[in-house]
């Protein structure tokens, strides 16, 4: 066998290969007898078939499978020896204008390799640390939250306020025909989500209980509905029902929902702390990952496998598919197309190679110590930690995921190191991504 090796691009290469076809040959024949021990063919037992009528009846598979076999022995070998890193599969083509022998079979294959590089210099970059500390502040604002997901709407006689759940009928005209979309019965809404338009809700702020409203409402220019977009309307609105919100006390019973079973108060505002504490840390260490990994990237502009970019589209797109179906939706009327996955996956992609560099030359695998440290963390908002730490140490894909996780975070320490980092204080709301009350 002989081969030649050319660069077509940057990470592209050309192997040209040759198959011997004595030992396709001896290789076809030596299939063939194995699958004569199996395969039943009238008026011969299993394994006395002749050769000749098992080429006559499998010799085209026969041939098949040994010559991918041995294309795939030949591309190995020809790769080892010129000592190709090989990213994902080779694409094999026969030679188009092969020299006229009875000896052997040529090929190209087009194949990709990865890239090398030396992890780039990341002394220039900058990255913010968040900074909040918790206090007895962020703790009565949460407490605050957790009130107003409990809320309960009690019937007032007033007119209707911010805050209020209203149930309203309405009906909208365009040029005095009802447009579709415009008109509902018995609808309700809590005034100042946002989830009618604000001069919808606006008119209907002041009404009572019984009354009645016709105004006009301009629809914004980039309205969804785009025959809608701009135009002047006339809606007549009839408010059917006001209820004041009205949150529960923080008392023993409020703190019997949150699961402190003995109703204590203390206990409850330290159990927060203590889930707040974690959440706060868990919110900026992710932020300082992001910005970690965006130096990363932008320190090594590294070529990409293109083969290595098309598996990991395939396999977003497989997970998406599976997200639908469990949400129960049929993925089969919400078609794919790769486009949509591919920035994505090349950004994958990258900071996968650029990963195992910095991995390689730091020698930053996670250590026994990190992951366990890693998995108590995580059980210590079970009832039972210990059990966790066991049931996870037991599962073998859950321990991979967590060292995973480990190696990851000293790669976005050894990062840190060699960047600029400053601290800036962030504002709860902002970085709990809390809406204004």
């Amino acid at each position: 066998m002989e081969n030649t090796a050319q660069n077509i691009n940057p990470l592209e290469r050309s192997l040209d290969i040759s198959v011997p076809l004595d030992a396709l040959n001896t290789a076809i024949d030596e299939r063939l007898r194995r699958m004569s021990r199996s395969v039943k063919m009238p008026g011969f037992r299993p394994g006395k078939a002749p050769l000749a009528i098992m080429r006559q009846q499998y010799g085209g598979k026969a041939y098949g499978d040994a010559l991918e076999d041995a294309v795939k022995m030949a591309f190995g070998k020809a790769a080892a020896e010129q000592k190709f890193n090989v990213a994902g599969y080779p694409r094999i083509e026969p030679k188009p204008h092969q020299e006229a022998n009875d000896k052997t079979l040529e090929f190209s294959a087009i194949f990709e390799v990865f890239p090398e590089f030396v992890p780039g210099d990341m002394s220039g970059a900058r990255i913010e640390r968040p900074v909040l500390e918790v206090t007895d502040v962020e703790v009565d604002k949460t407490i605050d939250i957790l009130r107003r997901q409990r809320v309960r709407y009690n019937p007032v006689e007033r007119g209707a306020a911010k805050d209020d759940r209203v149930v309203v009928s309405f009906c909208g005209k365009k040029n005095g025909e009802a447009f579709e979309g415009g008109s509902a019965e018995e609808f309700p809404f809590v005034l100042g989500k946002n989830t009618m338009l604000p001069d919808f809700e606006s008119a209907v702020e002041g009404l009572k209980a019984g009354e009645s409203k016709a105004f006009d409402l301009v629809f914004p220019q980039d309205y969804a509905t785009g025959h809608l977009a701009g135009e002047t309307v006339q809606f007549e609105v009839t408010v059917k029902q006001v209820m004041a919100p009205a949150l529960p006390e923080v008392d023993a019973e409020f703190a019997r929902t949150l699961g402190v079973e003995d109703g204590d108060i203390a206990k409850m505002r330290a159990e927060i702390e203590g889930n707040l504490k974690r959440e706060v840390k868990k919110r900026i260490d992710a932020r300082l990952k992001e910005q970690a990994l965006d130096a990363l990237l932008n320190a090594n502009p590294i070529p990409v496998p293109q083969t290595l970019v098309d598996m990991e589209v395939r396999n977003m797109m497989e997970n998406a598919r599976h997200d639908l179906e469990k949400r129960g939706a049929d993925s089969k009327k919400f078609p794919m197309q790769p486009e949509w996955f591919a920035e994505r996956a090349k950004r994958r992609v990258t900071l996968g190679l650029v990963f195992a560099e910095v991995i390689k030359i730091g020698g930053l695998r996670a250590r026994p110590e990190q992951i366990r440290a890693l998995i108590e963390e995580a059980a210590e908002t079970y009832e039972t930690p210990q059990e966790m730490v066991k049931s996870v140490y037991a599962n073998a894909r859950a321990l991979a995921d967590v060292e995973n996780t480990a190696t990851e975070n000293n790669v976005v320490a050894w990062t840190l190191e060699r960047v600029t980092v400053t601290e800036k204080a962030v504002a709860f709301e902002e970085l709990m991504g809390l809406q204004p009350v």
